[in-house]
C-alpha cells in the first residue's frame, strides 16, 4: 500500500426494500377449463362478476452498498420504477380486462408477482431484483424470487 493510499473495504451487500399498494379487481377463471371445473377449483372467486383487492406489495432489491453514495440504489429511483412496472399497469384495473398479460393467464397472486417481476426487470440493472412479495389479503402472500 502506498502512502496516502486508504485500505479497501470489504464489498457489503444489502437487501432494500419498498412497499407501495394497489388496487385491483379479478376473477379467478381459467379458459382451458370447464365452467363446473372452475367452480369447483376456484370456488367463490369464480363468480361472473370478480371480487376486488387492496395489494399490498413489498418489492426488494440486493446489491452491493456503493461506497460513495451509501446505498444500494436510490430509493427514488426505486419508486419511480414500481410507479411504472406496477401502480400504472395495475391500479384501479379489472385484471382480467384491462391488463393484456392476464388475457390467457389466470391472474392468481402467483401470476401476479410473476407479472410484476417480469415487468420491473425492465427498469432494473440485472441481477438486481431480489424478491416481489405479494400480500392479496393479510393472510393470502405469494412470494416470487425469479426462478
Amino acid at each position: 500500500m502506498e502512502v496516502g493510499e486508504k485500505p479497501l473495504k470489504p464489498t457489503r451487500t444489502a437487501l432494500v426494500t419498498r412497499v407501495e399498494s394497489f388496487n385491483a379487481a379479478h376473477r379467478l377463471h381459467s379458459n382451458c377449463l370447464s365452467a363446473e371445473e372452475n367452480r369447483r377449483i376456484f370456488g367463490k372467486c369464480n363468480n361472473p362478476n370478480g371480487h376486488g383487492h387492496n395489494y399490498k406489495v413489498e418489492v426488494t432489491v440486493r446489491g452491493e452498498v456503493n461506497p460513495l453514495t451509501g446505498m444500494v440504489m436510490n430509493i427514488s429511483d426505486l419508486k419511480e420504477h414500481i410507479q411504472e412496472a406496477i401502480i400504472k399497469p395495475l391500479d384501479h384495473k379489472n385484471l382480467d380486462k384491462d391488463v393484456p398479460y392476464f388475457t390467457n393467464v389466470v391472474s392468481t397472486t402467483e401470476n401476479v408477482a410473476i407479472f410484476i417481476w417480469d415487468n420491473l426487470q425492465k427498469y432494473l440493472s440485472p441481477n438486481l431484483l431480489y424478491e416481489v412479495k405479494v400480500y392479496e389479503t393479510d393472510k393470502n402472500i405469494v412470494v416470487y424470487r425469479g426462478e
